[in-house]
């Protein structure tokens, strides 16, 4: 089959998706399916069909499967052990009311490391308007702050199912995108800040009306050390061995030697579980069983939307498609901007962060060495640039969008301009750091 009609059938595929997601809502797990065998059957020759949809599905859920599991356990425990809680108060005793939205911007980002941005925002809504309504600021400014903090680092950071697949496609170290990706989602999620606070402050908008019974002032929470603990140990002992891997390539010191297994993301993250239920005061089995029930039932849908996107991705890549499109642009130097851009089409238009990053993680692969990407960095840069386009733009289309708009009671046009914009900025900032980063080292 020729090159063209290939491309054109990938591209229908493409739009299939986004047709099948958005308007006919049909869910992205059938949609991811149905346009993958479609495309399958029209591209490839029949006696690789079934392995390419076999290998694409099992090579995504092998790659992130256990991390997305063990993540969500962290999450739902403290969650239900009052774990956020104690972090959000704590870092709000530090900060005072009149920095409150510092405080819940310094708390999402801190809890969004181990926690899906729709859970946390669920999660945090409670203490969002709480802040809102004690020192009288608007409460989309503070849904806002709170939405971005959360989603700045789940576009860009592992265990975030997206950033996970798409870093398996394209082969980056998980430790160096943690690591650098926390640092640009920084500069984003203080644009994001900034933005939101020029357009929510002073335009009239309320705060928050919440009975102060409602926030549960007297429940008895862990302490704010065992409270940080899941999270900061595995993200320190990821840390640590990517750094040791980088001044000990061979990992043959007796330091790399000794975190070798503990920073290994599973072991890592199966420390922080550990860490987690430490929180839990009846530590019996139908307590734990309860945590780990909730936990798969949340990481279920996640798992099988990500590995179809997995999925999808892997027959793009066997049609050769953007080995092509990569020849195509070969010669114009726009490197880093193409990923960027696929992203941010993929996700403007079907909705779901996860399936953007994936899908163009898939399309952009081949591409690499034409672009002039095919490095340790190149790879790094070109994971986070897709990252920074698949913050771009979080709108109707969004589920994300809607838990926003509905926990923090306010309504959908605000939302739209307040938050969805915020996204905007966010998504160029980081970009512009990316491209920057790119100029200097690449």
């Amino acid at each position: 089959m020729s090159i063209p009609l290939t491309s054109a059938l990938v591209g229908i595929s493409i739009v299939g998706i986004i047709i099948l997601t958005s308007k006919l809502k049909i869910k992205a797990f059938i949609a991811l399916f149905l346009v993958s065998v479609f495309l399958a059957f029209a591209t490839l020759p029949p006696n690789i069909i079934v392995s390419t949809l076999k290998e694409g599905f099992g090579n995504t859920m092998g790659s992130i499967g256990f991390l997305i599991i063990l993540g969500a356990i962290i999450g739902i425990t403290l969650d239900r052990t009052g774990g956020t809680v104690s972090i959000a108060r704590y870092i709000l005793s530090k900060t005072g009311e009149k920095n409150s939205a510092s405080a819940i911007a310094i708390t999402g980002f801190i809890t969004g490391l181990p926690i899906f941005c729709d859970s946390g925002f669920i999660i945090l809504s409670g203490l969002a308007k709480s802040f809102s309504s004690k020192s009288k600021i608007a409460m989309p400014f503070m849904a806002t702050v709170l939405a971005t903090s959360l989603y700045s680092v789940h576009c860009l950071i592992p265990p975030h199912p997206g950033a996970l697949a798409a870093a398996g496609i394209i082969k980056v170290n998980i430790g160096y995108l943690i690591l650098i990706g926390i640092a640009f989602a920084i500069p984003g999620a203080l644009a994001a800040f900034w933005w939101s606070r020029r357009l929510a402050l002073n335009k009239g908008y309320p705060p928050a009306e919440v009975t102060e019974a409602e926030t549960d002032p007297d429940r008895k929470l862990p302490s704010t050390i065992m409270s940080f603990l899941p999270i900061v140990v595995p993200l320190l002992l990821i840390t640590i061995r990517s750094l040791l891997n980088l001044v000990d390539k061979g990992g043959q010191s007796f330091v790399s030697k000794i975190f070798f297994f503990p920073g290994e993301p599973i072991f890592a993250l199966s420390i922080g579980v550990i860490l987690a239920l430490l929180l839990i005061k009846d530590k019996n089995i139908e307590s734990m069983n309860a945590v780990f029930g909730e936990a798969i039932e949340k990481a279920g849908p996640i798992l099988i939307v990500t590995a179809a996107g997995g999925m999808f991705g892997m027959v793009i890549k066997a049609t050769g498609t953007g080995e092509a499109m990569g020849k195509m642009l070969a010669g114009i130097n726009i490197g880093i901007v193409v990923p960027f851009l696929i992203a941010v089409i993929m996700k403007t238009a079907q909705g779901s962060s996860t399936v953007a990053i994936i899908t163009t993680a898939s399309f952009v692969a081949p591409m690499l060495s034409i672009l002039g990407l095919d490095s340790e960095w190149g790879r790094l840069l070109t994971m986070l640039s897709m990252g920074a386009g698949s913050m771009i733009v979080s709108h109707a289309n969004d589920s994300y969008f809607w838990v926003i708009s509905n926990f923090s009671e306010i309504d959908a046009p605000t939302t739209l301009k307040v938050y969805s914009s915020s996204t905007i900025v966010m998504g160029l900032v980081v970009f512009a750091c990316v491209w920057i980063t790119s100029v200097i080292i690449l």
